[in-house]
């Protein structure tokens, strides 16, 4: 009998570190923030400012008072569109691959370059 693999799926996420979202869904919807890291493989984004969370902590030697310490939790990736820096939007995004063979991501809008060619 051949085992099952437990390995999670990675997703390709239309959302990168750096990339200025729009939230679209869920209590934080409407507001906007820069996403901080991406978990591909969780199919999430953690953004800045936004999902805050408390965390209690213990006493260590690198936080002496312990304590709880508020912040931001990852939400899922559906949940937030790309603000385009053409058009200044929150899109869906498309791909183009360039002269160079280079592959960019596009604005579904405007149909402006959202990466930095």
């Amino acid at each position: 009998m051949p085992k099952s693999s437990t390995t999670k799926k990675v997703h390709r996420l239309s959302v990168r570190k750096g990339d200025r979202v729009e939230i679209i869904a869920g209590k934080e919807k409407g507001k906007k923030g820069k996403v901080l890291f991406a978990l591909p493989k969780e199919n999430r984004v953690v953004i800045e400012s936004i999902n805050m969370v408390k965390r209690h902590a213990r006493p260590t030697q690198k936080v002496p008072q312990g304590g709880i310490q508020e912040r931001e939790a990852p939400i899922h990736a559906s949940n937030v569109q790309v603000i385009c820096p053409s058009c200044g939007q929150a899109t869906r995004v498309g791909h183009r691959v360039t002269e160079s063979g280079k592959k960019v991501r596009i604005c579904r809008k405007c149909q402006g370059d959202i990466d930095k060619a």
